[in-house]
């Protein structure tokens, strides 16, 4: 029997906590389209997000290690869907809306610049007197408005409560593109489970990147008491096991500890604070997704070895410190001369009269890190053919 989106709606009604955001509850669309006969607007949205060019381009965008170092490690596609499968598991576990988590969380990344967090720092200080550029921003201003697939709009229209869990993912007072979504109030539970997907997401699989790359040691992270412990339950089960299964198996213990302590502790908040709707939860006045104090004292711990062992290795800062100076040149030599870029960027400032900064921002927030370098090569050197 074939279900019907009204269907679809009806089971969310009858099966959903009462603090979920229901698809037909949702506050619609900056342009009004008809409803699809077999999609909820949040299944719509997370269909289009996957189609976009912004996503498929994620997968040659840095996590941690510049995507030409190898293909076992992880690139920001890959943390990307690792992020949106624990979000639908806290979703589903919680009686929440999993299209619509899974939505914020698929798009959470898509205005990321190539070559990770050093690349955002390098074009937000190109970007200063223009506006900065944080990628927060960026994610919203690519699904709002980067983004040409519809005849009658710019963008891909998605939701407002998709593009506001985008904008108000982190810290988002003070952010200027959140004004538009309540600034003063939260996102819906649904929005603020994926922020603590991307932290458990990204521990994890940089704990296990870090250790294939010999940049962290057991020694470095037996200092976590969160590592020690799946550490030690993964030998346990399985004594003698081969190091790579001992591996995988302490990263999926890693996972399993964040996720079953996220999921309780926000089960109790909600009871604490007798949280009964959506409104309920914009208006608590703090995050209600949260660790417990015990293990979100051992996930700071965490990430502060992470910090010192790994993010600031010698070679993941010559890796980033490389690409940031390969970027940085790339937006001098766009604004020295913008018709170096394509007739179709360049078009957004002649045609359309956008500020040229913010076209070249945009162009390069939006290439991979093998394009810029390719682009680089190709404005440098003189060997390399146009």
């Amino acid at each position: 029997m074939m279900r019907t989106r009204e269907d679809l709606e009806e089971i969310e009604q009858r099966t959903l906590a009462p603090y979920a955001m229901l698809a037909r509850m949702s506050r619609g669309r900056r342009i009004p389209e008809p409803p699809h006969p077999m999609r909820t607007v949040f299944q719509r949205d997370r269909d289009r997000i996957i189609h976009s060019a912004a996503f498929r381009r994620l997968e040659y965008k840095t996590q941690v290690f510049v995507n030409h170092e190898g293909d076992y490690y992880r690139t920001r596609l890959t943390h990307t869907l690792e992020a949106a499968q624990i979000t639908r598991t806290v979703a589903g576990a919680l009686g929440l809306n999993r299209d619509l988590a899974e939505a914020v969380a698929l798009a959470h990344d898509l205005g990321h610049t190539p070559f990770g967090h050093a690349g955002e720092r390098v074009l937000h200080g190109l970007m200063r007197e223009h506006g900065g550029f944080d990628h927060n921003s960026q994610s919203l201003r690519t699904v709002d408005w980067i983004e040409v697939r519809y005849p009658h709009f710019r963008g891909l229209n998605l939701t407002w409560e998709v593009r506001e869990g985008v904008i108000k993912h982190s810290a988002f007072k003070g952010r200027a593109a959140a004004r538009e979504f309540d600034p003063e109030l939260y996102p819906c539970l649904e929005a603020q489970i994926v922020d603590l997907a991307d932290e458990i997401a990204y521990l994890a699989h940089d704990v296990d990147d870090g250790l294939k790359a010999q940049m962290l040691t057991a020694a470095d992270l037996e200092k976590s008491r969160l590592y020690r412990d799946a550490a030690a339950a993964a030998r346990a089960a399985a004594p003698g096991a081969d190091e790579r299964v001992t591996r995988y198996q302490t990263v999926i213990r890693m996972i399993d500890a964040m996720v079953t302590d996220l999921t309780a502790n926000i089960d109790r908040e909600l009871a604490a604070a007798r949280i009964d709707s959506v409104e309920a939860v914009r208006r608590a006045g703090r995050a209600l997704a949260a660790f417990s104090p015990e293990i979100g004292e051992q996930v700071a711990e965490l990430k502060r070895i992470m910090r010192d062992r790994l993010y600031r290795h010698h070679r993941v800062i010559r890796m980033t410190e490389k690409a940031g100076r390969a970027l940085a040149r790339l937006f001098e030599t766009y604004m020295a001369e913008p018709r170096q870029m394509p007739e179709h960027v360049l078009a957004r400032v002649e045609r359309d009269g956008e500020p040229l900064p913010r076209v070249i921002a945009d162009y390069i927030a939006g290439m991979t890190d093998r394009f810029a370098l390719d682009e680089y090569r190709k404005l440098f050197d003189p060997d390399e053919r146009v």
